[in-house]
């Protein structure tokens, strides 16, 4: 662990400057798009019968289930699932009934309020105690999806990801372009051949998942995850102070083979991480109105990559 985070650093280092960077770009802001709906020709369950999902809601989260993450609620509750928000801090209580855990861009109140605020340090956004409850619910059965975007959610969900063998980097992935969009495929082994990605039938195979910028990670050393989106070449990190503020002085690494999204199984209970969060969800861009999400053009198949992780996480499929 100490050599891959030695050699990270390094990394780093040096990338600083090899890279081409620019002073600033502009702060992506999303609003969510409510009037794009997706059919589902064949739910998973009876029209709110199925497990219960909470969204979390708590944790000054930049989506919730009401707001940038409506696409994702409604796609799942046509899937059958009852999603619900959980408004207060983690507890035994609060998680006994919940069979799905939704953790998306979690900040710490420091870094809450606006872009502005979205610069290092980045603390942590759960207590230690609820670090040990959320790993104490997965280990006898609960099934989690954590979810942390570009900096600084990484640096704020990075303490509850390291409970199960994940390093959050508090970073920007994209190509040399800095294009929106990344598009893991698997014809190019990007994207991996998983029952996720292969769902229950022929209908529900997904060959292509778009994401909208967001961080890579690895796994500490001796975890056991199972890459799913993979990110190839001429992928790189950055790493500003504050969000979306590139100087030159910004280090960078190229973040080839390491992650976006994976899964794990940790005592009976299971994990999906994801580096980047307008995949499950549908936005648009404020100012311009672009698609950002399952809404857009590129990411055509993302809807049915999220019903699969989600059925994945309820057992459905193994």
């Amino acid at each position: 662990m100490i050599l891959r985070w030695t050699a990270f650093l390094l990394a780093i280092g040096f990338a600083c400057s090899e890279r081409d960077s620019v002073p600033s770009l502009p702060v992506k802001r999303q609003v969510a798009e409510k009037s794009f709906s997706v059919d589902v020709p064949k739910p998973a369950f009876p029209a709110a019968k199925g497990p219960l999902i909470l969204v979390d809601e708590g944790h000054n989260n930049y989506h919730t289930a009401s707001g940038r993450y409506y696409g994702f609620a409604e796609l799942l509750r046509r899937d059958g699932y009852v999603v619900e928000p959980s408004t207060g801090a983690f507890s035994s209580t609060s998680l006994h009934s919940c069979s799905i855990l939704v953790i998306s861009n979690a900040l710490n109140q420091k870094n809450q309020g606006g872009t502005d605020k979205w610069q290092l340090p980045t603390p942590g956004a759960f207590t230690r105690q609820e670090l040990s409850i959320v790993k104490r619910w997965v280990k006898v059965g609960g099934a989690l999806l954590l979810i942390a975007d570009h900096m600084p959610f990484p640096g704020a969900a990075s303490d509850l990801a390291r409970e199960f063998g994940v390093i959050f980097t508090n970073s920007f992935a994209w190509n040399q372009r800095r294009d929106r969009e990344i598009i893991f495929r698997r014809s190019d082994n990007t994207l991996s051949d998983h029952a996720i990605t292969n769902g229950r039938s022929r209908e529900e195979r997904v060959d292509s998942v778009a994401t909208f910028t967001g961080q890579a990670f690895f796994s500490a050393a001796g975890a056991s995850l199972h890459s799913l989106l993979i990110f190839g070449d001429g992928i790189y990190a950055d790493f500003p102070q504050k969000a979306w503020e590139f100087a030159k002085t910004v280090p960078d690494s190229s973040v080839e083979h390491w992650l976006q999204g994976a899964v794990l199984t940790y005592g009976r209970g299971r994990i999906a991480i994801f580096g980047e969060a307008a995949m499950f969800t549908t936005q648009k861009a404020a100012a311009t109105h672009a698609p950002m999400g399952f809404n857009a053009p590129a990411a055509r198949q993302n809807a049915q990559f999220i019903l699969n992780v989600m059925h994945w996480l309820s057992r459905i499929i193994d």
